[in-house]
């Protein structure tokens, strides 16, 4: 017969660490406005000051999701919107501060983000149409105006530009520009790192 220890009591036992809620920097704006690479920016900065930060970023759920049923028309668009919210909650209340780097121009999104997401930061990243066309690095804008591309935000497809976001940001410069719009959005992030 083998013997085992006694289990030992589980008042004795030392509590298991609980991950501190995190929240989430909601950074949207049209396509060419700088979300995906002033969304790196920021995770980098932060990941520098020791906050473990990671990044959502709407295209590549959608190609990591890979779901067939999601095309680019409006329904598509926000049903591929509202996963990324639910994402985002679950990675944030496991500690992290969450940037998500998104299109996602819904009033029914900004009115969820802002029921369910903590610690939630809504920024607007706004640009001149005009500098967004003559930046156009996939070529959406100019294949739209051609008639080969359909259901661009912009073009032929509405969008709720945000109604009282917490930050806008003019990103109407050089890529380089991009740090000091990092300073302020990092400023109102007034919810102290968690250290992991």
């Amino acid at each position: 017969m083998i013997s085992h220890p006694s289990t030992p009591n589980v008042t004795t036992r030392d509590p298991l660490p609980v991950a501190a809620v995190g929240r989430v920097v909601w950074i949207t704006g049209l396509s060419g406005a700088g979300k995906s690479t002033l969304g790196r920016v920021v995770a980098r900065r932060l990941r520098e000051a020791g906050c473990p930060a990671l990044i959502l970023d709407g295209d590549e759920v959608r190609l990591a999701v890979a779901d067939p049923a999601i095309a680019h028309d409006r329904a598509s668009r926000l049903t591929n919107a509202m996963r990324i919210c639910r994402f985002a909650r679950l990675v944030a209340h496991q500690g992290f501060t969450v940037i998500v780097p998104t299109m996602s121009l819904f009033k029914e999104v900004f009115a969820w983000n802002r029921a369910h997401l903590p610690g939630y930061l809504e920024v607007w990243v706004k640009v001149p149409f005009e500098v967004l066309q003559a930046r156009d690095a996939r070529g959406l804008y100019s294949r739209a105006a051609r008639g080969e591309a359909r259901h661009v935000a912009g073009i032929d497809l509405p969008f709720d530009e945000p109604e009282s976001p917490h930050v806008i940001l003019q990103n109407d410069g050089a890529e380089a520009a991009l740090e000091p719009l990092s300073d302020e959005i990092l400023s109102r992030l007034t919810i102290p790192c968690q250290s992991h």
